[in-house]
């Protein structure tokens, strides 16, 4: 091993297990042992069943609620502080609490910040996450974010698929910067729909700013909870003159009906990541792993060799 370049450990949290055995495997390694114990009434506590001392520790886990995830990732970077590890890098390939970004309304919290400041107290060195809810959480942190973007792996699937006439759209006005990134990327056109909302996952109204007529139209979201405003808009673009509507969303977490408003919807696919794994399949839903993007990056963490070439936009 090159001198001052410490030995690198790699453990999984529970909920991303299948995830975390194919960025290992991409990076030529093994996980580590780790042992976790729960008591009746649902405490439990993890437990690194081999040295860590002076390691450089990646700790892979999403932790999108329940809370349980996020208590979990918190309990192994403590567990990793206390049993003397030199780096501990928390992946998050999915960032839970990142919509509470900022204050909306009065009496509120901002979730995201509590949560970076949790990661760090736990023991966090430097954090890898990939899409972001909002670009400036990476503030939140006083240690060093990686923040990945998943348009490396979804450009090139996108430019395989062929479309002709293509437009790349937006199904809310935050979104806009990441669809114009995506259409300078593929030299297309873009288009914003404006949506009204009566409240958090009720859409009142929805509106297209842009002419759909005769294109193959990808939305382009950072994650997908409901589906309610993915499916509304795929069916109003449909309604506009729309060829086709896909759909790529980083993260999928895909909670309540989401399932079925997909199955109902005139979207012809959806294309996610799998840093949440899905609750169930679907014909609709393609999968294109984030594995090997997680695991070229912590090598090259891991080597003190730059990153910057894996941020296409």
């Amino acid at each position: 091993m090159p001198t001052g370049v410490t030995e690198a450990k790699f453990f999984a949290c529970s909920q991303s297990t299948e995830l975390a055995e194919k960025i290992v495997a991409a990076y030529g390694a093994k996980l580590g042992n780790v042992i976790t114990s729960t008591y009746s009434d649902g405490e439990f506590q993890p437990s690194f069943e081999e040295s860590v001392r002076g390691s450089r520790v990646f700790i892979i886990g999403s932790t999108h609620p329940n809370s349980d995830h996020l208590m979990e990732m918190l309990l192994m970077l403590d567990a990793a502080k206390r049993a003397s590890a030199r780096h501990i890098t928390a992946v998050l390939p999915y960032y839970g609490w990142a919509r509470q970004d900022r204050k909306d309304k009065p009496r509120v919290p901002i979730a995201a910040k509590m949560i970076a400041k949790m990661l760090e107290t736990a023991g966090a060195t430097r954090i890898i996450t990939m899409d972001l809810h909002a670009d400036q959480i990476q503030g939140f942190f006083e240690k060093p974010v990686d923040h990945l973007f998943a348009s490396t792996i979804f450009l090139p699937y996108l430019q395989s698929l062929g479309l002709e006439d293509l437009t790349i759209a937006s199904p809310d006005m935050g979104g806009s910067k990441r669809a114009y990134a995506y259409s300078k990327a593929l030299k297309s056109d873009v288009v914003i729909c404006y949506k009204q909302r009566a409240k958090a996952n009720v859409i009142s109204h929805m509106e297209l700013i842009g002419d759909v007529t005769g294109k193959n139209v990808v939305l382009v979201d950072d994650m997908v909870d409901t589906a309610g405003t993915l499916t509304k808009a795929a069916d109003l673009m449909i309604e506009r003159g729309a060829k086709s509507v896909r759909a790529i969303c980083t993260h999928p977490i895909l909670s309540g009906n989401a399932y079925e408003k997909l199955e109902q919807s005139k979207l012809e696919e959806l294309i996610v990541t799998d840093s949440i794994p899905l609750k169930q399949k679907s014909d609709k839903i393609r999968v294109v792993s984030c594995a090997n993007l997680f695991a070229d990056v912590m090598h090259r963490v891991h080597h003190n060799e730059s990153i910057s070439s894996k941020f296409i936009m």
